[in-house]
């Protein structure tokens, strides 16, 4: 069992942190709509999940150095470790929710010093540095979590800006800058995957999981943006205060257009190429985008009072739910069958 823990740490996922970014956002949602006990149940699953991943995470370094320096440099994997500063941020404001304000401010600045560093280190190691060209043949969905991280420093940001009156001005800027940043790492982003998708053959196992943050970061943008509607005033904050409502409307009404086009895709690659759908660390890209929605929804029309849009986000977050129950289920019998469960015996000649 040992050989099977140490292997599966060797070739763990640079993106599993989506697993607390997915679970978090539930919690929030589920929190926003009065369901206390399930909220904090899965607000301890997200806790619990995030040390843990941060062991693993350590332990791969330690004793795989050369595994992840390898996810580092390759531009198909590398933006998956943006998960962690989403997943910082995501919790952050689940904290923030219980009025733990000091380790939201702890978390934003773990996240916020990763989203800096990770920021400039990952592009260039993955995708500047890169040998092989072009490099644009690894663009995929993962390179929207890039714009994922640098909303949830906003938002996580926006959350604790009414409660620190001496650190207002500064986290209006650090709010209203990562949000304008990952705007146009957006637009950027989705230039680069729509040429991969253009000019590329499109193989029907290319098209996982993680395309569905592109959805995920219209939301969390949305999210972002109702979270600097709410803030306290400050300069940053009022010379931004109309442009951000507005847009966040437009961007909620393109994650909505999304959607259907997102489910196609999955319809294509598992009902008419009939790939099967199991579980892989990557579902949790589809779970979190799911949760953001709603939580999107919700936040967009209490802040600019439209309540069909609140009502929207009500409804799917049991979409969300649903999602979340099957994944974690999923995941559960995937580690028991692949660590903990040990290989059946080999039959021996006589």
């Amino acid at each position: 069992m040992r050989n099977r823990v140490d292997e599966a740490v060797r070739t763990l996922t640079p993106g599993y942190f989506a697993l607390v970014m997915a679970t978090g956002i539930v919690s929030i949602g589920l929190n926003l709509e009065g369901y206390r006990v399930a909220s904090v149940v899965l607000f301890g699953l997200a806790g619990i999940a995030y040390v843990k991943l941060i062991v693993l995470n350590v332990w791969r370094f330690f004793a795989h150095r050369g595994a992840m320096i390898d996810d580092f440099r390759d531009p198909r994997r590398a933006f998956g470790f943006f998960t962690f500063v989403a997943g910082t941020d995501v919790l952050g404001a689940r904290a923030a929710a219980e009025g733990w304000y000091g380790l939201t401010a702890v978390l934003l600045t773990v996240a916020g010093l990763a989203w800096v560093v990770m920021g400039y280190v990952i592009p260039w190691s993955a995708v500047l540095g890169h040998e092989e060209r072009p490099v644009i043949a690894g663009a995929n969905g993962t390179w929207f979590i890039w714009v994922v991280a640098s909303q949830s420093v906003a938002v996580a940001a926006a959350s604790i800006e009414p409660v620190f009156p001496n650190a207002r001005q500064g986290l209006a800027i650090v709010a209203v800058l990562s949000w304008s940043v990952g705007i146009f790492l957006y637009a950027a982003t989705a230039i680069f995957v729509s040429l991969r998708l253009m000019l590329y053959p499109l193989v029907p196992r290319d098209i996982n999981p993680p395309y569905w943050v592109a959805m995920g970061a219209v939301a969390i943008t949305v999210v972002a943006g109702a979270r600097i509607v709410e803030m306290e005033t400050a300069p940053m904050a009022d010379a931004v205060r109309g442009l951000v409502a507005g847009a966040s409307v437009v961007f909620w009404c393109f994650a909505t257009w999304l959607i259907p086009v997102l489910v196609a895709m999955g319809w294509w690659r598992h009902r008419v190429h009939k790939i099967p759908l199991t579980y892989e660390a990557t579902l949790w890209s589809i779970v979190f985008p799911l949760g953001m929605y709603s939580v999107a929804s919700i936040y967009l029309g209490r802040a600019d009072h439209l309540p069909i849009v609140e009502l929207i986000g009500a409804w799917w977050l049991w979409v969300a739910v649903t999602a979340w129950v099957l994944t974690f289920g999923a995941m559960i019998r995937d580690v028991v069958v692949t660590i903990v469960r040990p290989p059946a015996p080999t039959a021996h000649a006589a």
